[in-house]
């Protein structure tokens, strides 16, 4: 007698890996594995289909984009071990990006001279925090250590030019 595996129980095995989707325990518009669900649905815009990747524990979609027709130009294609592999990428892809992304928007750094012709790394991390927003300064020697730290304004534009007055002790107030 066969067994079968749950596509919602994504249990652990023994080396820490999720197990590996199997087509035969998939739908053909809903299939789930990898940390993501992918579900072929009724395009809203026209009389096409669309296919959305939820990442597991998210209640929107991460990812939604146009899904192909079947032979019969009526009903969708259905999903296979191929196709979700690289949604599983491309979502993965996406979800990278928007990392980085918001990276960038919350941290900023530039190196400056001080006195005696030394190079110093400033770097802007901001805090965004509905309550009280702001940013850290951090000043990193030439072995990579924090020298020190001070909270400014959520909003200080950090440049070569505000590092080197910050350097020189004018702090803004946070």
């Amino acid at each position: 007698m066969a067994t079968t595996h749950d596509a919602t129980d994504e249990t652990q095995d023994e080396v820490g890996q999720a197990p590996p989707v199997r087509p035969e325990d998939q739908d053909p518009k809903l299939w789930r594995g990898s940390g993501w669900t992918a579900r072929v649905i009724k395009n809203e815009d026209d009389d096409g289909w669309a296919v959305e990747m939820t990442c597991d524990g998210q209640s929107e979609p991460s990812l939604v984009g146009p899904w192909t027709m079947g032979r019969d130009k009526k009903n969708p294609k259905p999903l296979d071990a191929n196709a979700f592999a690289t949604l599983v990428k491309t979502a993965n892809e996406v979800l990278a990006r928007h990392a980085q992304q918001r990276r960038a928007q919350l941290h900023r750094s530039v190196t400056t001279a001080v006195e005696g012709g030394a190079r110093v790394r400033v770097d802007l991390d901001v805090v965004p925090d509905e309550d009280d927003p702001h940013a850290i300064l951090t000043e990193w020697d030439a072995a990579g250590e924090a020298v020190r730290r001070a909270r400014v304004p959520a909003a200080f534009k950090l440049t070569a030019e505000s590092a080197r007055k910050w350097l020189d002790g004018d702090v803004p107030e946070a």
